[in-house]
């Protein structure tokens, strides 16, 4: 049996053969990132390029799909590449295994790609990314903060510009209105306020001023959203 028989029946040959020929980068591969880049391949995208230095840690279990007992101290991207490849063994799969920062960057978007998801969690490299990609051209849609939050109703998607009572997205607005961008890529957010109970102050990761607390299903909600945002827009669906 064709595996993607039931995708067929849903979006037809012509659609199914867009989401066959385009390549797709997925930047950051932690609870949001790495399920977006599993739907984007379970959906029939035969090439994908992820990007992410980090490896799986215990505190990774209870929201990353990749993080389990038995992956924990290996690469996530290996993990999620080994995981691709399991459900179609002919997707074509580019490693990007180097920490995004600044520096990184224009080197990760030196391909070209038909899209750009950016699970990205720190604030300055996710907005020199986000400069990047818009420079480029690349249609982006970028994951705004699943953490501190627990109702998957309020998750939403829209055009940076008309993102509200969020707190990360607040900031980055902030930040590229500086640069005179005020709109031209789709985030996924939720408006849903934030228990300061939440939150707790991190002393040692000199990348975050405070770690949320996170439920294990709202970081796929958000991946879940943001690959549908891919996959909508390269089939031509909306």
């Amino acid at each position: 049996m064709n595996w993607e028989e039931r995708t067929e029946l849903l979006l037809g040959k012509e659609k199914i053969g867009k989401l066959h020929s385009a390549h797709i980068l997925v930047a950051g591969l932690g609870g949001v990132g790495a399920i977006a880049a599993e739907m984007i391949v379970r959906a029939g995208v035969r090439k994908i390029t992820i990007a992410d230095s980090d490896i799986v840690q215990a505190s990774n279990r209870n929201r990353q799909i990749i993080a389990l007992s038995s992956t924990e101290g290996k690469n996530k991207t290996e993990v999620l590449a080994s995981r691709l490849l399991d459900i179609n063994p002919d997707v074509k799969i580019s490693i990007f295994n180097k920490y995004i920062i600044r520096e990184a960057i224009p080197e990760l978007l030196e391909t070209p790609f038909d899209y750009v998801v950016d699970a990205i969690d720190t604030m300055s490299p996710k907005i020199y990314f986000i400069l990047k990609c818009l420079e480029k051209k690349y249609p982006l849609v970028s994951s705004m903060g699943a953490g501190g939050k627990h109702n998957p109703g309020l998750v939403t998607v829209a055009d940076v510009s008309q993102s509200k009572q969020c707190r990360l997205a607040h900031y980055i607005r902030k930040h590229l209105h500086k640069k005179g961008v005020y709109t031209g890529f789709k985030v996924v957010y939720s408006p849903e306020v934030v228990d300061k109970s939440a939150l707790q102050i991190s002393a040692d990761d000199r990348n975050k001023k405070a770690i949320p607390g996170t439920i294990s299903y709202m970081p796929a909600v958000f991946g879940c959203y943001a690959a549908s945002v891919v996959l909508r827009d390269l089939a031509g669906l909306e």
